[in-house]
């Protein structure tokens, strides 16, 4: 009795069981129809609604989030390290030998070009200039008495001559004693920054001995070498970045200036000189900077990461057209952080693509954007190599 009561709730459970799926699940009628139990249960096979779809009933649209296809320029940029110097820089030597009577500079300090700035002992020099000075007074007076005589006839030419020969000594004596003296003042052959001073008052120096340096450092060259392969795209005035590598915070902008004609056959590279403004007078020659120039390259698609699928074939996106999902193949190019750079034959920019909801989309399946929202992937930006 108890078996025949299992039995029985069994049967009821079952039977339960097939008129939950029969009655719910639409794919069941065909199966029944298929094994000719229909016509056993009594179950008018239900016609599908050509106007609906096969099942009776309409697909709802997947509801998606979408974002427009933009466009960003690939850049190509190039980072190096170059050294600095100065605008010019001169070592000052001394002209003459001679004892150092007078130093007017101060380390550090600025001096303008033509100004005195080393005096050595003078006097021999001063009393050589005036010597000649009166030797050419008296070769004047005679020369000028003789032109007066041979006006007479009586100073003959040959005497004239010889007189205006003595003149014209006279003069290149002058001449060659105001030289000597002027070597004695050491003048800044520019106008520019003093370094530190090692002279003082008494030294006693050489001819060709080093006295001070001068640098003007209004302007810093920055000479760096950049890869061969761009010898066709840069140019003299193009705009470069410079960070000094002591202080990266600083940011400071310039100019190509110079480009050498030779590519170093050992590393293939280019001799590049950059020049960069000084206006706060923070740069010193001598430092080493970062120097990065960016040019332009090819323009690309723009599409967010969310937007880039995976197939057996490769990477793939859903783009929205006519309210409908397509699939279309892309290549990657790039990466960032907010978007992919991509190139297809078949997406162009300002085309809709699926970003969120993704999982449920078939070729060809009716989309709508969800809430009304569309996330927009930013265009006009620039990647870099």
């Amino acid at each position: 009795m108890r078996a025949f009561r299992q039995v029985v709730l069994s049967m009821v459970v079952l039977a339960a069981g097939l008129y939950v799926w029969i009655a719910h699940v639409p794919a069941a009628q065909p199966v029944l129809d298929r094994l000719g139990l229909l016509d056993l249960l009594g179950i008018e096979a239900s016609q599908p609604d050509e106007a609906n779809g096969e099942n009776g009933r309409s697909d709802p649209a997947v509801r998606v989030i979408t974002a427009t296809v933009g466009e960003q320029a690939m850049q190509d940029r190039v980072s190096a390290i170059g050294d600095g110097r100065a605008r010019r820089s001169v070592d000052v030597r001394s002209k003459a030998v001679g004892t150092i009577t007078g130093v007017a500079l101060e380390p550090g300090s600025y001096v303008e070009e033509g100004t005195e700035i080393v005096q050595l002992e003078d006097e021999a020099e001063r009393i050589a200039l005036e010597q000649a000075q009166i030797q050419l007074e008296n070769a004047r007076a005679d020369a000028e008495r003789a032109r007066q005589l041979a006006a007479r006839g009586t100073v003959s030419e040959v005497q004239l001559r010889e007189l205006e020969l003595a003149l014209r000594s006279a003069q290149l004596a002058v001449r060659q004693a105001e030289f000597d003296l002027s070597r004695r003042h050491v003048e800044a052959p520019i106008s520019g920054w003093v370094g530190i001073i090692d002279i003082e008052p008494g030294d006693r120096v050489n001819a060709q001995d080093f006295l001070v340096n001068i640098t003007d450092r209004s302007e810093i060259l920055v000479d760096f070498r950049v890869p061969e392969r761009l010898i066709g795209k840069i140019a003299v005035g193009q705009p470069i970045e410079v960070r000094p590598v002591g202080g990266p915070e600083t940011v400071l902008t310039g100019e190509v200036s110079a480009i050498d004609a030779v590519v170093d056959r050992a590393s293939r590279t280019l001799l590049v000189q950059g020049r960069v403004p000084n206006d706060g007078d923070l740069l010193r020659a001598g430092m080493a900077f970062s120097v990065g120039m960016s040019f332009p390259g090819e323009t690309l698609l723009s599409v967010p990461p969310l937007a880039v699928q995976w197939s057996g074939e490769g990477p793939y996106v859903w783009a929205v057209r006519d309210g409908r999902a397509a699939q279309v193949p892309v290549t990657i190019m790039r990466r960032e952080s907010e978007s992919v750079l991509v190139t297809s034959a078949e997406l162009s920019a300002g085309e809709t693509v699926v970003t969120e909801g993704v999982q449920t989309l078939r070729e060809g399946a009716e989309v709508s954007a969800a809430d009304g929202r569309e996330a927009r992937c930013r265009a006009g930006g620039r990647a870099t190599l």
